[in-house]
């Protein structure tokens, strides 16, 4: 297989630790709060208050199952509208008391359901992104695992991106995109070198700040390796952020995302 489809298999391995295994590695005190307040409380979002080192935090996950039973119930990780919904309010919430927020990312993408689409999916992502890029709190997303589509965009809206060795993030599924591209989603392993999914391929086009590694032995057979190093960094990176002003935080946010707007027209 070439990296990039290596990469993405491992990101997808059913092995791999879910946002609630990072959550009690990380943090401290962990208490989930539920419910969007206006439909359903989605399994497919956790979220809650924790202590990272003795400071308040809210922390917010993508969370797949580790059976068959629960990845239905989760629904493998793809949130409906009122996932996205709790997610905001969450972070609303942590605004209104000063918590800094973070963010772990694993799907494939936003569940898509009639239901789903019944209640606005598309609009609750847009609303979690357009009400995220005015908070005025620290937020930092990882990338625990796969990143797809607006489904995860939609809680990847930071003042810092990070990811883990083995994480990836495209706009698409490699699938979808070989099928689109090729009609044979059998090429995906090609497209996903074409789409610069990987970790190293997105800090060098300043999608993510920062790229935590994995344990040699591989994440599922030593996450601690990993999640102490996203405890110390997380730590660090909190007091760079809360040294800024309300104002400064917001304007570095806005300019970080505005960059991907900009284009050398030589390039297109």
């Amino acid at each position: 297989m070439s990296n990039a489809a290596d990469v993405m298999a491992k990101a997808r391995k059913v092995t791999r630790p879910t946002s609630l295994e990072f959550i009690e590695e990380i943090f401290d005190d962990f208490i989930e709060l539920h419910g969007d307040r206006y439909f359903a409380d989605d399994k497919a979002i956790v979220g809650g208050i924790a202590s990272l080192n003795g400071m308040p935090v809210t922390v917010i996950g993508v969370q797949k199952g580790r059976t068959l039973e629960e990845n239905v119930r989760r629904r493998f990780g793809s949130p409906n509208p009122d996932g996205y919904r709790k997610a905001l309010r969450l972070m609303k919430q942590a605004e209104k008391f000063n918590r800094p927020v973070v963010t772990l990312i694993n799907t494939s993408g936003a569940y898509p359901g009639i239901g789903a689409e019944e209640r606005g999916q598309g609009e609750a992502i847009a609303r979690c992104l357009f009400e995220t890029a005015g908070i005025k709190i620290p937020i930092i997303s990882i990338f625990i695992g796969e990143g797809g589509s607006g489904g995860a965009i939609a809680l990847a809206a930071g003042d810092r991106v990070w990811m883990l060795d083995n994480g990836m993030y495209a706009v698409l599924s490699p699938e979808g995109f070989a099928s689109i591209l090729w009609r044979n989603p059998l090429r995906s392993g090609e497209a996903a070198e074409l789409m610069k999914i990987t970790a190293n391929d997105l800090i060098k086009n300043g999608v993510i700040e920062k790229i935590i590694p994995e344990a040699p032995e591989g994440i599922e057979n030593n996450l601690k390796f990993t999640t102490d190093i996203i405890k110390e960094s997380l730590m660090n990176e909190f007091k760079v952020l809360f040294a800024l002003s309300k104002e400064e935080l917001i304007e570095q946010r806005h300019d970080r995302f505005r960059k991907f707007g900009e284009f050398d027209e030589g390039t297109c």
